[in-house]
């Protein structure tokens, strides 16, 4: 059974920086794709960033230039290394693993498997 595993969320000021990792377990799939969503209280859950196994990314306009998603092959493996970061920021982050094929990475139907989330909290 396919399972996520978040960890690296916290509390940091803003202007600071976090890097949060997913590790995939036990999946079948040849291809894939990654990406990190987060979801404010009261919000939609939005696209952060995202990672293709073949190295193709894509990232929300509003962390361009700020977050950088990086990715390890041998056991699948994202990081989202967040800096800069301002009170806006402040979310449940969440990993989402699906198959090759995503097409509209910003579409949580894109994905078959979610991680439980991570907080990060960003303060003023």
């Amino acid at each position: 059974q396919v399972q996520l595993v978040e960890s690296g969320g916290g509390s940091v000021r803003t202007g600071g920086s976090l890097t949060l990792s997913c590790v995939v377990s036990e999946h079948t799939y040849r291809s894939w794709s990654m990406a990190w969503f987060r979801q404010a209280p009261g919000k939609e859950r939005e696209g952060v960033a995202f990672i293709r196994k073949d190295g193709d990314t894509n990232y929300a306009d509003s962390v361009k230039g700020r977050f950088t998603i990086s990715q390890n092959n041998a056991k699948p493996t994202a990081y989202l290394q967040m800096n800069s970061l301002k009170p806006e920021g402040t979310a449940t982050y969440y990993c989402a693993f699906g198959d090759g094929g995503v097409e509209k990475w910003g579409d949580t139907d894109e994905y078959h498997y979610w991680g439980p989330g991570t907080q990060v909290t960003v303060t003023s």
